[in-house]
């Protein structure tokens, strides 16, 4: 059982990744017909909602995107930022849902905020403990990896509503500011529904793997 759970955490998170990058190149190579970059999609709907102090640059990477909410700052990938395909701009749109997240308040926004320094302690934790555990054997490693996973798990549980409601308020932004023709909608959707499932697989594979070390360590008990 324990095997297949392990197999069955990779095959989610494989398929999942593998997704959205497929459907990402496919939309990569679709142009946006206002012929609007990244960036200018970005610096459009966070000017419409007063959030003029925050920077857009542009990172390394592909799919490195991401909101930098304690330096005010959302970053781009290369493509993203310079490009006008749907891919960008269905991107920039949803890391500035994060900051307009972050601006109004929203609650599991918050409290994912609030828990990034908790799971980041008890990672840091977990590792140190899992060395010293080594030497007193394999029960003690289980129940510190077990924490862990049960402390990523929370994390991730509040992370996934932060995640789609941030692609909604994208998808909302890019339709009120008239940043895409109709008939690119359901591309952008594509795009953004498949970087949601990429979080949705994460917590499976978190889960399973959880249950693996709990029929582990009922076995060694």
């Amino acid at each position: 059982m324990e095997i297949i759970l392990f197999i069955l955490g990779i095959i989610v998170v494989v398929y999942a990744q593998s997704h959205i990058m497929k459907t990402y190149h496919e939309t990569k190579r679709i142009r946006n017909e206002k012929m609007l970059s990244g960036q200018e999609v970005a610096r459009k709907i966070l000017d419409a909602n007063g959030l003029e102090d925050i920077y857009v640059v542009q990172v390394t990477g592909e799919l490195t995107d991401h909101y930098d909410p304690g330096r005010n700052v959302i970053r781009l990938s290369n493509h993203v930022f310079q490009d006008d395909s749907i891919a960008s701009l269905a991107v920039a749109a949803h890391e500035c849902g994060h900051a307009i997240q972050k601006k109004e308040g929203y609650l599991f926004y918050q409290i994912r905020s609030a828990l990034v320094p908790v799971v980041n302690l008890v990672s840091y934790m977990g590792y140190f403990v899992i060395i010293i555990s080594a030497f007193a054997g394999i029960t003690t490693y289980l129940l510190v990896g077990m924490l862990m996973l049960l402390a990523t798990l929370i994390f991730q549980f509040v992370t996934l509503p932060v995640e789609i409601d941030a692609s909604k308020r994208g998808m909302k932004e890019i339709e009120k500011l008239n940043l895409a023709k109709k008939d690119e909608m359901p591309e952008v959707a594509n795009m953004l529904k498949a970087a949601a499932m990429t979080y949705v697989a994460s917590l499976a594979s978190t889960v399973l793997n959880l249950l693996r070390l709990l029929f582990i360590y009922r076995d060694r008990d």
